[in-house]
């Protein structure tokens, strides 16, 4: 075991949403299967006052309703809950805070991970409260959810605060489709295989699309979610990593070093979009009342009860202006309440410069598409002849090399993204968290976007839920000559 493996792992709001969804199912995940470092202690932590046995039953509820009945034993459950402990916490109160550092000093046996699983406004509290307790020292590690910050001003000042107490390499921002199975995939795809690299760049590839499709509406965010809109909450992190992996250049080693440094030169080389091209570089949207699986639903205000001119849809023809991606449009876009739930990745390549069988034989052209979700899947689409006589000149039809690793693994358990990422955490490897450069420059290049929408006056357009968005989204694709990939 490496010596900076942790042996305590702390959760703050271990009693929320995301705790029982996400964070203690894929402890449990990783109990199961015996990565959990022998000796390692969790305590979680939280505003409701409880003991120990109180919040093991609380995960014992929470495993029992998130974790498919078919991998629970009673056995894993009890080793799991074994290791959990509990200790109420007001990062407002010093005596709280008091008690909660001697109950980790009291605890801790070597490295410490800290996951702040929290709003972000309680980041420079709690951190600032462990420094002040002398728990943020050497050996230690602090775990941020996203947004990291509403804007690069709000960022700045999150970051600088957290960097009081946590030195950089041990500040672990979680972006938690950087740990989904596809999207390690297409890293492997890209940099696994010598069939594609060659290809991956503007004398090849025509355009690429991003997709993060969600069919839900907002879910009792609204008040977050209204403050917040579809370009913070999902493309200023989700979309714009995914396209750092799409369109970096191949790092020197898959370490946190060369990984961050390869998103980092994508990101500096977007080309801003400002007040005199925004209305034609992007399209904002809401969604009204439509139907969902034959079923009506509420509009965004209806849902949110009161007027509002927040996006719930946004989409961005980005330009990448570097040698390889040079005049390639990346499209992203993100919306919720539409007709299907889909992460994808659309990869379109030039036609053929030359058709050799004459203009009764038309072709399209070859795609590579990486499905992240619901299902993982990687289908290159090719032209194939369509049997028959071609007496007036071949006739060609589409196919798909399909690679479906539901189909193909399927021996082995899907790991959802928090199971590798707090291994990564446990074990000290960055890797896959942003840095805090990242999302700084992120958050830049999607200010000036915010900012030139206001400059121009650009409002939403209404989208029918069910649907794949606004007209003004179809109208930017096309423009372009191009049309949305929505299979």
């Amino acid at each position: 075991m490496a010596s900076n493996t942790a042996q305590l792992f702390v959760i703050f709001g271990a009693t929320g949403d995301l705790s029982q969804r996400m964070l203690l199912p894929s402890m449990y995940g990783l109990q199961c299967d015996g990565l959990l470092p022998d000796n390692m202690q969790i305590l979680g932590s939280g505003r409701t006052e409880m003991d120990d046995e109180e919040f093991r039953e609380f995960v014992r509820t929470a495993l029992k309703e998130f974790v498919k009945d078919d991998e629970l034993t009673d056995a894993n459950v009890k080793a799991l809950t074994d290791r959990i402990h509990y200790q109420a916490a007001d990062v407002g109160d010093a005596t709280s805070m008091k008690s909660f550092a001697d109950k980790i000093n009291a605890m801790r046996r070597g490295d410490v991970v800290y996951h702040l699983s929290t709003a972000p406004r309680f980041y420079e509290p709690i951190t600032k409260a462990l420094a002040d307790n002398d728990l943020s020292g050497a050996g230690t590690r602090v775990m941020l959810e996203k947004p990291i910050g509403f804007s690069l001003e709000t960022a700045q000042e999150i970051n600088t605060a957290v960097a009081k107490a946590f030195e950089e390499d041990r500040i672990y921002r979680v972006d938690h489709y950087l740990g989904k199975e596809g999207v390690q995939n297409l890293l492997a795809l890209r940099f696994g295989n010598a069939l594609f690299e060659p290809l991956w760049n503007a004398r090849y590839i025509e355009q690429v699309q991003i997709t993060i499709a969600e069919t839900v509406g907002v879910e009792g965010r609204g008040d977050y979610y209204d403050g917040s809109g579809a370009m913070r909450d999902m493309l200023q992190n989700h979309l714009l990593q995914l396209l750092c992996l799409t369109a970096m250049e191949p790092p020197a080693h898959f370490d946190p070093t060369s990984v961050r440094n390869e998103k980092i030169k994508v990101l500096s080389s977007l080309r801003p979009i400002n007040e005199h091209h925004v209305a034609i570089e992007t399209a904002r949207g809401q969604y009204t009342a439509g139907a969902m699986n034959g079923e009506a639903v509420p509009g965004y205000i209806e849902d949110l009860g009161k007027d509002s001119d927040t996006e719930t849809f946004v989409a961005v023809r980005a330009q990448v202006d570097n040698w390889r991606w040079r005049g390639v449009p990346f499209y992203l876009r993100t919306g919720k309440r539409m007709a299907d739930r889909a992460t994808t990745i659309y990869i379109q390549f030039k036609e053929v410069p030359h058709s050799i069988f004459g203009p009764a034989s038309k072709t399209k052209p070859n795609a590579l598409v990486i499905r992240l979700q619901p299902e993982e899947k990687i289908e290159l689409n090719l032209m194939s002849k369509t049997p028959g006589l071609d007496r007036h000149g071949l006739k060609f039809s589409e196919v798909s090399l399909d690679f479906d690793m539901q189909e193909k693994f399927k021996s082995l358990r899907r790991r959802p993204a928090y199971e590798r990422l707090y291994l990564d955490a446990i074990e000290g490897n960055g890797t896959l968290f942003v840095r805090r450069d990242e999302t700084e420059m992120a958050w830049e290049w999607v200010d000036t976007i915010i900012a030139s929408w206001q400059e121009a006056g650009l409002k939403c357009t209404n989208y029918a839920a069910g649907t794949w968005g606004p007209t003004t989204s179809t109208n930017l694709i096309a423009r372009n000559g191009h049309e949305w990939y929505d299979r």
